[in-house]
């Protein structure tokens, strides 16, 4: 997943409300408008559609009880480094997210192509997060929208211009 990618996500959720926002093809021309190049449209819009399937396949699953510990699969843990898990439980305990949103979060962070780019980083991370606190209409806390916007690191996409 190209660093592209993730500011298209970024521009996205700076830019509609979670119910408004455009179908596909709609998205794809405006993105397109604005300056973002083909391959990294494509890659935001099926990275998006994967989003929104999430979202309604948790409608459907049996997700974990709230007391629950979550504990990651070797694939897992390759992906997604120690920054990423501790930020993740540090939003479930502050009450930011619920397991739902934690599940959504970790199959999201799991469908990015690490291939052709560096490993996961914290700030690309929190750009997931962003997008499925924004799909799920989640309340952002003052101290956790400002810890998600917190620069970490060189590659950290521009939030909130």
């Amino acid at each position: 997943m190209s660093l592209f990618m993730f500011d298209i996500l970024v521009y996205v959720f700076e830019n509609y409300l979670p119910g408004a926002c455009p179908e596909p093809d709609a998205l794809a021309r405006k993105l397109s408008s604005v300056g973002f190049e083909d391959d990294a449209i494509s890659e935001a819009l099926q990275w998006l559609a994967g989003l929104e399937q999430a979202q309604e396949e948790c409608r459907l699953e049996q997700l974990p009880r709230p007391a629950s510990h979550r504990l990651y699969d070797d694939d897992e843990m390759r992906a997604l480094p120690a920054e990423c898990r501790g930020f993740i439980a540090f939003l479930e305990t502050a009450g930011a997210i619920d397991a739902t949103a934690r599940e959504m979060i970790i199959e999201r962070a799991m469908a990015v192509d690490t291939a052709d780019s560096p490993a996961m980083t914290l700030a690309k991370f929190k750009v997931i997060v962003l997008m499925v606190m924004w799909r799920r209409e989640l309340s952002l806390d003052n101290l956790v929208f400002e810890d998600l916007l917190e620069e970490d690191d060189e590659d950290n996409p521009p939030l909130m211009h």
